[in-house]
């Protein structure tokens, strides 16, 4: 059981009912080959093999990048497959069609100079010689990673409609020791787990960090001052603040899509309520008033509805309302508890926890209520959060020596792959792509 599952049911939450789960699985999806070959440049003299080192350490990553996902299937990358820098925008397409690839990526890179570069980024399509995409990105010598990652988003977007995750980040608790002993800090790292970090120090208990879309903030639960209280930091500068100063018992933070306001639960006594209020504080509005506990909202990606947890009806369903409060209705009528909930970027679906049987394990079900469907087979399953791209997950995995991980799951029934970080790990949260 999560931290914050315990310390809800701490507050007041019912006992909830198990019921059975039935697993349905999505059909696989169409792969397509990529080929990506080396990256030129137009750079001659000394800045010459500098750049077209960075070119194939770009390659490279794009490589790995496109192979994290169900969709894309890069050709290995071969040095001997160098190009000159005109090929970039004119490419020998029947040797990639030879090669069996029907999709291409090209690019380069160019010093500038001010220190930093220039990165080209094409995507074309094979069987019909023509361009996908085109994006080039200006960046600082050390950014090169970024601007690798950004030209991978633009493949798989090009070739499947849906966003990258290649340019985000996942903040969870990282836990370290045991027992009494045992320490969580929020940290933070990369979609592919470079640049990890720590953003808070081990001296109190955490929970659920939530990123801003663009992962400039995150806002979570902290113990510092003796009871749960939502404060909101700074990723680049480490400043933090309450985000209520009026005090009181504050959890399960998200952020609207744009960034500007955060939806929350506030404890009323023996009952817990959804309220908002803008991303800098000023005076929440009390969105509802049923009894009992409703939690853990999360908003359309329009921004015009909110999805959270309630148990009013005797065990916890999930709920939709208008922004406003407004208008709010029962949406799932499963056995079970149904916890958790995060609406998709897309707008289709709704990621939970359903808990039946003896075990927690992660669904979706669609927006309108339909269609419900579970990805994993549990038993310690729970906490799932949306890609960018709407077509994966990630979420926490409890083992049978209780030791927390983190994995990330598509939603075309593969099996789910575990993420490498320096300890373990609860309550991920997937940013939205960084400009």
């Amino acid at each position: 059981m999560s931290k914050r599952r315990g310390f809800i049911l701490a507050i007041g939450a019912a006992l909830w009912v198990a019921g059975p789960v039935h697993a349905q699985q999505a059909a696989a999806p169409t792969v397509s080959v990529v080929a990506v070959p080396p990256f030129a440049t137009p750079d001659n003299g000394p800045t010459a093999n500098q750049s077209l080192g960075l070119g194939w350490q770009a390659t490279q990553m794009i490589v790995s990048d496109l192979r994290s996902t169900a969709e894309l299937m890069p050709l290995p990358p071969k040095q001997k497959d160098f190009y000159s820098y005109p090929e970039v925008t004119a490419p020998s397409f029947p040797k990639w069609r030879s090669a069996g690839a029907k999709t291409l990526v090209t690019g380069f890179v160019q010093s500038r100079s001010d220190g930093r570069l220039t990165f080209g980024c094409y995507v074309y399509d094979v069987d019909k010689g023509r361009e996908l995409a085109r994006k080039g990105f200006v960046v600082a010598g050390s950014d090169w990673r970024r601007a690798a990652h950004k030209c991978s988003g633009l493949a798989y977007t090009a070739v499947t409609g849906a966003a990258g995750v290649f340019d985000t980040r996942i903040a969870y608790v990282a836990e370290s020791g045991s027992g009494d002993g045992r320490s969580r800090r929020i940290a933070i790292m990369d979609s592919d787990g470079f640049d990890h970090r720590y953003l808070t120090q081990a001296d109190s208990i955490v929970l659920t960090p939530r990123l801003s879309p663009k992962a400039v903030r995150v806002a979570y639960v902290s113990f510092a001052g003796g009871q749960p209280a939502i404060q909101v930091l700074d990723v680049d500068t480490g400043a933090k603040r309450a985000l209520l100063q009026t005090g009181g018992v504050s959890f399960a933070p998200r952020f609207s899509p744009d960034g500007e306001r955060i939806v929350f639960s506030m404890m009323n006594g023996a009952n817990a309520d959804i309220y908002v209020v803008g991303t800098n504080g000023g005076l929440p509005q009390r969105l509802t008033t049923a009894p009992g506990i409703d939690t853990d909202p999360s908003f359309s990606p329009d921004g015009t509805k909110i999805v959270f947890e309630s148990d009013r009806s005797g065990s916890p369903q999930l709920y939709v309302m208008n922004a406003d409060g407004s208008s709010q209705r029962r949406l799932t009528f499963g056995g079970g508890w149904y916890a958790g909930p995060d609406w998709s970027p897309d707008g289709q679906w709704i990621a939970f926890t359903r808990r039946g049987a003896g075990a927690r394990r992660i669904g979706i079900i669609a927006a309108d209520g339909s269609g419900e469907r579970t990805l994993t087979a549990g038993p310690g399953d729970e906490g799932p959060n949306w890609a960018a791209s709407s077509r994966e997950l990630v979420f926490q995995r409890t083992d049978a020596t209780r030791r927390n991980q983190i994995y990330r799951i598509a939603i075309d029934g593969s099996e789910p792959r575990k993420l490498e970080i320096p300890q373990d790990g609860t309550d991920p949260d997937w940013s939205g792509v960084i400009d």
